[in-house]
């Protein structure tokens, strides 16, 4: 009972959150791209309620605004490997024989490449910026979504109904489409959750490596990456952003444990 009003508790947090993020214009209550170098690095005061950064820039602005990529970029990138994975698992689990062997065995490659290092390696590649983030994050996440699939699929396919379907006549894509795939509809949205918030830590790491969001666009992890040469001056400025993630974080695994209970998932998927 406690996990699910903690669950409750975080899915109102993550509304809050993306709220915020929409209405940024409307909440934000100063220009979060216009510096001001007469109040930089000041600390929270009636004028600034979070104080400033090295430009003068208003935090609560900023943070406001840093909300809007974390989740746009997370949740972009998860619905992109998800569709890729439910794709590969669907023609994986259903047909079988070297259709499953090939494209198991392309998954199991890259999900035997280490995360997060595979991620740095290809948004090196391809440059900073958007591009490149959101490529090493679907290229990284969506073998492990595959694989899911592929074993959830494999049991479907071996249903009385699923063969009673192909007796009167339906053809593979219907059974797909309009049998197995909204079958799935419950792991799917648990495992978009679980990785809504490792994908809110992934840009987050890459940004602050500078592959990710280019500043001057408000975005917690870079407003990270700038603050650390006044952590001692201004420590806030560490702060502010670092406990937004955390939040952020928090929330989306609450929700996602909640939904996992809720649909009595037990697998996850690696970030």
């Amino acid at each position: 009972m406690m996990e699910r009003y903690m669950g409750y508790g975080a899915a109102l947090v993550l509304a809050a959150i993306i709220l915020s993020g929409i209405f940024a214009p409307q909440l934000a209550p100063m220009n979060p791209f216009e510096p001001n170098m007469a109040v930089r690095l000041q600390p929270p005061s009636a004028a600034h309620l979070l104080g400033t950064d090295a430009l003068g820039r208003d935090l609560l602005s900023r943070t406001i605004y840093g909300g809007r990529s974390a989740l746009l970029l997370s949740l972009v990138s998860t619905v992109l490997a998800l569709g890729i994975g439910t794709l590969v698992g669907l023609l994986a689990g259903y047909f079988g024989g070297r259709t499953d062997d090939v494209l198991l065995t392309v998954s199991n490659i890259f999900q035997g490449i280490p995360g997060i290092s595979f991620m740095v390696a290809v948004a090196g590649f391809v440059g900073p910026g958007i591009t490149g983030l959101l490529l090493a994050l679907v290229v990284g996440s969506w073998a492990g979504f595959a694989r899911i699939v592929r074993a959830e699929v494999m049991q479907l396919a071996a249903e009385p109904y699923v063969e009673q379907l192909r007796v009167l006549g339906a053809g593979d894509a219907r059974i797909l489409l309009r049998h197995i795939l909204p079958a799935l509809g419950g792991t799917l949205l648990v495992l978009g959750s679980v990785r809504l918030g490792r994908g809110v830590l992934a840009v987050a790491g890459l940004s602050f490596l500078g592959l990710g969001v280019q500043p001057p666009t408000p975005d917690w992890s870079t407003m990270i990456s700038d603050a650390m040469l006044y952590y001692r001056q201004a420590p806030h400025l560490i702060i502010v952003p670092g406990a937004a993630i955390v939040l952020l974080v928090s929330a989306l695994n609450m929700v996602g444990q909640l939904l996992r209970s809720r649909f009595d998932v037990r697998r996850e998927v690696r970030a």
